[in-house]
């Protein structure tokens, strides 16, 4: 029994409807499932970053800090690895300057132009660098609560992230 072509064409054109929605659909829903699968051994490359090791003299490990914080997250498809050291340094904002702009370009970091005044943040390859002074707000925001050790002199963080698969330029 031949189907009533009235019935058909609207029946057609709402699977074509299905079809190229489901299709375009799972696109975006696989480019949002990407996740950090695979990415461990960038991960502990990241954390081996000389610089990262790299302190003026006097500066040490922050308490509660002895470990490299590093890490991958993902979000809304983006996928990036990082990892970072928290200091505290009896000295001056300006010591910790002067330290991580020679070390870094010793290292092959480069100053990013777009970089606001007084930020200091860097670039290498796929990589951005940042360095972090602390503060007591900024402490409780990160969840450390009260911590009198890193804000008094000049503690700070250093570190560096990296955009995985992405194609984006690291940058501040």
């Amino acid at each position: 029994m031949p189907l009533q072509t009235g019935t058909t064409r609207p029946i057609s054109l709402l699977l074509a409807t299905a079809l190229a929605a489901a299709t375009l659909t799972g696109c975006a829903l696989l480019e949002l499932a990407r996740d950090c699968e695979g990415t461990d051994d960038r991960v502990k490359e990241m954390a081996a970053l000389d610089i990262l090791n790299s302190r003026p003299d006097g500066a040490t490990v922050a308490r509660g800090f002895e470990e490299v914080d590093a890490g991958c997250w993902a979000d809304s498809g983006d996928v990036v690895v990082y990892a970072g050291r928290t200091y505290t340094f009896p000295g001056t904002q300006a010591e910790v300057t002067e330290h991580y702009r020679t070390a870094t370009v010793r290292d092959g970091w480069n100053p990013d132009p777009e970089a606001l005044p007084g930020e200091l943040c860097f670039t290498k390859e796929d990589m951005a660098l940042w360095i972090v002074f602390l503060t007591a707000e900024r402490l409780t925001e990160d969840g450390h609560g009260s911590r009198p050790d890193l804000t008094t002199g000049a503690s700070y963080s250093v570190s560096t992230d990296s955009y995985v698969n992405s194609g984006t330029e690291a940058g501040c």
